[in-house]
This record gives structure tokens, C-alpha cells and sequence, in this order.
């Protein structure tokens, strides 16, 4: 592998739609987040969400845009709830090499490109790049997987 070529590639993503949420500060983490808001999708992907139901769980993949550039000294990293130093691979944190984010938010309603959802752990204006269905660990999709 030439690693110095890699290095160098250059993936391009453009967001399908962004977050919307009226919350000043949001929690840390989907998974302790009850905190509504929407993922408004660009109308041209509008038809993309024609299977997506209410109580069903979203995978969201979403760029942290508010992160500042990444630096090697952020490889190793303290998060919060934690007493010892962690490799950023072993961490949630939006301090990455490619500031990417994942959540699993669950669908409240659908209205047209707007998905009412709760679980949110994303910022007002957070650039969504990709919708995926959460299937569980059993592998039973839900509805619309």
C-alpha cells in the first residue's frame, strides 16, 4: 500500500440535508439525548424517504462541522466522562482525522422532507450526509429496512 498516495486522496460528500433544532446546547450523545428536533432533507431527495416510518430507528451520518482542523495531537485524547487518556478510534469525539458523526435517532413523523425526529446530539444546522436504516444486532430489519 502506498500510504503517502492515500494519504493524499481527496472523497468528495455533499450534504443531502441539514439539522434542525431549536436548543442552544445539545447532549453529548444520542444515546442519553431526548432532544427533538428535524433532519430537513434537500427536496431533490425528497422521494428518498418514501419508506420511512414513524417509530422507526435512522442511522444518520452527519459532518461535525464545527470542529476546528484536526492535529496528530488529537490521536490521543481525555473525553470527559472518562479519568484516562483514549486513541481517538476509542473515542466519540468530534475531534477526528475525517470529522465524521453517527447517530440512531428515532422517527417521530414524516412530513414531506422533514423528518421529525428525537435522539438528536447534533447542532442547529449540522450537515447530514447520508439516511441508513438501523438494523439490529438480531439482523431483523425494522419497517422500511
Amino acid at each position: 500500500m502506498d500510504w503517502d498516495k492515500l494519504r493524499q486522496e481527496i472523497i468528495t460528500l455533499r450534504p443531502i440535508g441539514y439539522v434542525s433544532v431549536a436548543a442552544a446546547t445539545v447532549p453529548r450523545h444520542y444515546t442519553v439525548s431526548d432532544l427533538e428536533g428535524y433532519l430537513v432533507v434537500d427536496p431533490a431527495y425528497e422521494a428518498g424517504l418514501r419508506d420511512i416510518r414513524p417509530g422507526q430507528r435512522l442511522v444518520v451520518l452527519f459532518h461535525f462541522h464545527q470542529s476546528p482542523p484536526f492535529t496528530p495531537e488529537r490521536l490521543i485524547q481525555k473525553p470527559p466522562h472518562r479519568e484516562e487518556r483514549l486513541g481517538v478510534f476509542s473515542t466519540c469525539s468530534p475531534h477526528r482525522p475525517n470529522p465524521l458523526g453517527l447517530s440512531i435517532l428515532e422517527v417521530l413523523e414524516v412530513q414531506g422532507n422533514r423528518l421529525r425526529v428525537r435522539g438528536l446530539d447534533m447542532y442547529d444546522g449540522t450537515p447530514i450526509l447520508d439516511l441508513k436504516p438501523f438494523v439490529p444486532p438480531d439482523g431483523t430489519p425494522e419497517a422500511g429496512a
